[in-house]
């Protein structure tokens, strides 16, 4: 399962999830509200200030994390930012962005880090299973979609597969660490009803019934959200117990 939360973005997750928004078929009940965006030309992206990023924007018990690595990840969600800039109408924060994603890095870089310490071995059908799965959930047809996607964002197929191998250990290591249960069906009637009300609001008196869709049409669709609610919680703290007991040092 592909754990898209923010705080967890590998570039597979996060770069196709930005492909994903600009698919038709992709529509998640999470993004439905959102899906009536204007179809002309797409955000337009303010130029990326780095002027103080540095070749070592931090050390992750005895690790580095580069300055490419942030430029990468930083580019892809300073372009989500801009995106979700023409709904808010508010200007992109750059520097707040840089502390979230370098916050984001070093999750990443604990959670490989505990992965790999726990003797999670990756093989390349895991590889072709986790993009396979990035392909589903963002309205893709296949792996090689995941990779031409990402290709479009400047990434080689070697690095989609790394890090496709970076988000299978980090996924069963969550697994194993976490107590993930599914969700009842009571639970996710209420998360319907929750979604039903936000979209009549967002809609006003005018929304109609018709695009609202049923709840046996989304509900795999809840479920799956309300499982990814749990893992990401499940992360955040895993993350916050790997922080204490490691030793993180931040330089940007």
């Amino acid at each position: 399962m592909s754990i898209k939360r923010p705080f967890v973005a590998l570039s597979v997750a996060a770069v196709v999830a930005l492909a994903g928004c600009t698919s038709e078929t992709d529509e998640s009940p999470e993004s439905t509200p959102s899906a009536e965006q204007s179809p002309g030309a797409g955000p337009e992206v303010p130029e990326a200030d780095l002027d103080d990023v540095p070749d070592v924007v931090a050390e992750v018990n005895g690790e580095e994390l580069g300055r490419d690595e942030f430029v990468s990840s930083y580019q892809g969600q300073l372009q989500q930012a801009a995106m979700s800039q023409q709904t808010t109408g508010q200007e992109v924060d750059q520097d707040a962005l840089k502390q979230q994603v370098v916050e984001q890095l070093v999750g990443n870089r604990l959670l490989t880090q505990a992965a790999s310490e726990a003797g999670i071995e990756v093989t390349e059908k895991d590889i072709d299973a986790t993009l396979e799965d990035v392909a589903a959930q963002n309205g893709m047809q296949s792996a090689d979609e995941v990779v031409a996607a990402l290709g479009e964002q400047g990434m080689s197929e070697d690095e989609v597969r790394s890090d496709a191998a970076s988000q299978f250990q980090v996924n069963a290591y969550v697994e194993a660490e976490a107590d993930i249960e599914e969700p009842t069906e009571d639970e996710l009637r209420d998360q319907y009803d929750t979604l039903v009300e936000q979209m009549e609001a967002q809609g006003g008196e005018g929304a109609s019934q018709a695009e609202i869709p049923p709840f046996e049409e989304v509900r795999d669709q809840l479920a799956q959200q309300a499982t990814s609610q749990q893992q990401g919680a499940a992360i955040d703290e895993i993350v916050s117990t790997l922080r204490d007991e490691g030793d993180v040092t931040i330089h940007l």
